[in-house]
Formats: structure tokens, C-alpha cells, sequence
């Protein structure tokens, strides 16, 4: 007996949030294109939105893992301050190289997560408390650090980290070849993989999204990756970072969706009880996904620090409210075991295309706010609506 073929309208209901999301990034794009008559899609400008939301992109990585176990990190702003001081401090007042230096920061910013998720993990004390101190200890240890002073230049190749560029080895003339070439790889791996994943979910007879979905899908990630490919190709090529995200993002899909600790984490932030009994370690669990996170929040620091190529201390205010944000618009649930990293990249540009087109615009920081306010808002009262729906 056959299998009844799915119900596209049916399964458009059951993945709205994800489909949502990708075409609320595409809307708002077109939206700020046409209003900014153009600019947004410049590529001085894309270029601009890719570096001021890099850090944000990886900071929403490691946050997501600490949403879906059930947790949150406030203090992730004030870890990205202390850590771009305690790297001028290294690399400008003790001359020390910039590799070590940085090897240094990425420790510091594990120690800092691993102190916090002792607390949290194994103390049993609420993160949202623990986190809470923390934003407010290491924005005193930066002030600290700094003096009350800003600190820098950089090294130029510690700046390389935030404000470089892929070397045009193919040497174009008018394009990056190189730069594109890479865009145009990157698209048919997503292609390959993606047909690959789907012929063995057809293999074992999993029933999986409608064929015009996928390929609908599938072709409009193309379209995206390629054009965004050939813009910035007719610049300077693709910015460093962009690379840094890109293998990040690559790393922690594989996590999620493919280890046991991705499922493992899941099963934490959907019922702590269950996964316990089940034999699950759930301390343990919940202690490295706020060491991971303190790890990219100082990642995140140093590419802060080496795109303004100065430490100062108001450096990374406010960041934790874009990467909690960029979690939940990507459809991240508040309560735990729900949320995907493309969901969260998409959140983050959400945000991130939305700062740009708006200050393009002339629109106050006090509205943007407000605006931002109101988005996350309607974000969080969708999941809420389809959990009570459901």
C-alpha cells in the first residue's frame, strides 16, 4: 500500500514559522531596497551589513544552544567589552603578538563561560541571575582594564580578523573572481547536499517536505548566495569574517542535526526531567553550552574590536538584546528545545537589515528601538499562539 503523498497546504501549516522566516528576510529586503531607492543592495553597503552583524551572527550561534537547553545569557555584551580590552591591553600595552594574544582571549572567554554554567549547571542557581551578575562584574573588569580610556591601534593583522578581504588569487579585472568562484562553490554544495539528504530520507521512506517546497527553497538559498556572491565579488571580494561565519555556521548545522549532543540538547530544553532519567547528563550538558558560549562571545569580542581597531569601554552595549532577539524572531522557543541555526542567522540579519535600512532612511535611534522592540514582541507572540493552537 502506498503512501499517501503529502498535503502541501498541510505542511506549509506545519512549517510556517521556517518558511516565515525566510520569506520575512526576503520582504524586508525588497521592502528597504525600494525605500532606500536601491542602496541596501549596494555593495559598499552590503559589505557595511555584513561586517557591523558579524558578531552579533556568531554570538547568536552559541546563544541558540543556550536557549534550546532552557537557559539564557545576559552577560554575553559585557564579556564582548572585557574581552576587546583585555586584548588591546595584551597586543597594544604589552606588545605581545597578536596570535597568542588572541589564543589568550578565547581561554579567558571559555574560563568565563565555564564559571557561569558551574553556577548555573551544577549550583542550580537560575541563569538569568547568574548571567545578570556576570553582565555587571565584567563591565566593572573592562572599565577596569581600560582605565576608563579607550585603547588601541591594533595590529594590522589582528584587524585583518574583521576589516580584510579574500586575496583575489584569479586576479579579475572588474569582479573577484576568486570571491565569486566561492560563492558559486558554496551554492552547489548547498545543492549536493541537500539532494543527498533528501534521497536518503526518500531511502528510508521518511516522508519529507513536498518536491515544489524543496525546490523552491533550495533555489531561492541559490539565488541569494550567488547574487550576494557577484556584489560583493564587484567590490572587494568577501570579507574575511564572512568566511569565519560561514565555516561556524556549517559547524554547529552538523551539531545540531547530526550528533548525539545535538539531539541530547533538545531533549534537555524540552523536558530536563525526562532526558535526565533517560540517562542523559544534564549538568554537564548545560555547563559546555555556556562554555561554548563564552567562547564565541570572545570571538565576537576581537572581531568587534579589530573592526573599530580600538578598545573602548562602552564596547558591547546592548549586544545581548540583538543576540537573544535574532534567537527568538528566528523562531528559537522561550521555553527550551526548540530552534535551528538557520533560523537564527536569518533572525540576526532580520535585525541587522532592519538597523541598516532604517538609519539609511533617517530614522531616530529612539524609533528603531521601538520598532525593534515591537518586532521581537510580535516574534515571541507567534510561538506562544501556535504552542497554545497546538
Amino acid at each position: 500500500m502506498s503512501r499517501p503523498r503529502p498535503s502541501y497546504a498541510g505542511f506549509l501549516k506545519n512549517n510556517l514559522r521556517e518558511y516565515g522566516m525566510l520569506l520575512s528576510l526576503v520582504a524586508i529586503m525588497a521592502f528597504f531596497q525600494v525605500m532606500t531607492d536601491g542602496t541596501l543592495m549596494q555593495p559598499l553597503n552590503l559589505t557595511n551589513l555584513i561586517l557591523q552583524n558579524s558578531y552579533i551572527v556568531i554570538m547568536a550561534l552559541g546563544m541558540l544552544l543556550v536557549i534550546v537547553a532552557g537557559h539564557i545569557d545576559l552577560s554575553v555584551g559585557s564579556v564582548v567589552g572585557f574581552v576587546g580590552a583585555l586584548a588591546a591591553v595584551l597586543m597594544v600595552q604589552h606588545e605581545w603578538h597578536w596570535l597568542p594574544a588572541s589564543l589568550a582571549c578565547l581561554v579567558c572567554g571559555g574560563v568565563i563561560g565555564a564559571a557561569q554554567g558551574w553556577f548555573v549547571a551544577f549550583m542550580k542557581i537560575p541563569s538569568f541571575i547568574v548571567t545578570l551578575a556576570g553582565m555587571l562584574v565584567f563591565k566593572g573588569l573592562s572599565l577596569a582594564l581600560l582605565q576608563g580610556q579607550s585603547v588601541g591601534p591594533f595590529p594590522e593583522e589582528f584587524q585583518l580578523l574583521s576589516s580584510g578581504f579574500i586575496p583575489d588569487v584569479l586576479e579579475g579585472e572588474s569582479l573577484r573572481l576568486t570571491s565569486l568562484v566561492i560563492g558559486l562553490a558554496l551554492a552547489a554544495a548547498l545543492v549536493w547536499l541537500k539532494l543527498r539528504e533528501r534521497m536518503q530520507q526518500t531511502a528510508h521512506g521518511m516522508e519529507g517536505e513536498p518536491f515544489a517546497f524543496f525546490i523552491g527553497k533550495n533555489l531561492v538559498f541559490v539565488a541569494i548566495i550567488v547574487l550576494f556572491a557577484y556584489l560583493l565579488a564587484s567590490y572587494k571580494g568577501l570579507p574575511n569574517v564572512l568566511i569565519v561565519m560561514a565555516l561556524l555556521m556549517a559547524l554547529f548545522d552538523f551539531v545540531t542535526r547530526r550528533t548525539v549532543i545535538g539531539r541530547r540538547l533538545y531533549a534537555l530544553g524540552g523536558n530536563e526531567k525526562a532526558a535526565r532519567l533517560s540517562g542523559i547528563k544534564t549538568d554537564r550538558l548545560s555547563f559546555w553550552a555556556f562554555v561554548n558560549m563564552g567562547v564565541l562571545a570572545a570571538l565576537a569580542g576581537m572581531v568587534f574590536a579589530a573592526r573599530l581597531n580600538t578598545a573602548t569601554p562602552k564596547a558591547g552595549l546592548g549586544f545581548e538584546l540583538d543576540v537573544i532577539a535574532a534567537c527568538f524572531i528566528g523562531g528559537a522557543s522561550a521555553s527550551g528545545g526548540v530552534g535551528k541555526v538557520l533560523g537564527a542567522v536569518i533572525g540576526a540579519f532580520i535585525m541587522g537589515v532592519m538597523n541598516n535600512g532604517m538609519s539609511i532612511l533617517g530614522i531616530g535611534i529612539d524609533y528603531q528601538q521601538v520598532i525593534k522592540g515591537l518586532v521581537l514582541l510580535a516574534a515571541v507572540f507567534v510561538d506562544v499562539y501556535n504552542k497554545k493552537k497546538g
